[in-house]
């Protein structure tokens, strides 16, 4: 009676087991909003592959959660490690972009709003800078702030700044 007792004691609560099929299918609907080559990186069996790729297709609110039910069955079978690993790096490479464009946003403004010292530190961080060329675009877009026009050149130069942050990181 006690070995009963024991094995019944080790298995999972049927709210557990709800849970845990619950996670796979919110994996799942996470899978399915990624791109194919993001999902080519994954080792996913055909099926699931394939049921991922198909998700986009289901609109309709009911059949939409139906997939999802499928897809979180198939998820079972998984490693679910190495699919939270590439969400992880996802992650954190979307966070280090975002950081990097706020990075390059801020020399956009400190450049507009500063003078040559400004310049030269710039020129100092990213020295294949055209000086002429930007120094072009800053004025440019002085006038067009002055004039009440759209920020053009500024825009001119936060793409200037960001290929050359780009090269410099080997991005290009």
């Amino acid at each position: 009676m006690s070995e009963l007792h024991q094995d019944f004691s080790e298995e999972k609560s049927k709210s557990q087991v709800k849970r845990e099929l619950h996670a796979l299918q919110e994996l799942g609907e996470r899978l399915s909003t990624l791109k194919p080559e993001q999902l080519d990186r994954l080792p996913l069996s055909d099926a699931l592959r394939r049921a991922l790729l198909e998700a986009p297709k289901h609109t309709a609110h009911i059949a939409r959660k139906r997939h999802i039910q499928y897809i979180g069955k198939l998820m079972r079978n998984q490693d679910i490690d190495a699919i939270l690993a590439l969400f992880e790096q996802l992650d954190a490479s979307s966070r280090q972009y975002n950081e990097r464009f706020h990075a390059l946003e801020r020399w956009r403004d400190r450049l507009l709003e500063g003078g040559d010292e400004t310049l030269e530190a710039f020129v100092g961080d990213y020295p294949d800078t055209d000086r002429q060329h930007l120094r072009g675009l800053i004025r440019q877009a002085r006038h067009e702030a002055e004039q009440n026009k759209p920020p053009t050149a500024s825009r001119k130069i936060f793409k200037y700044i960001r290929d050359l942050d780009e090269s410099k990181r080997g991005l290009r």
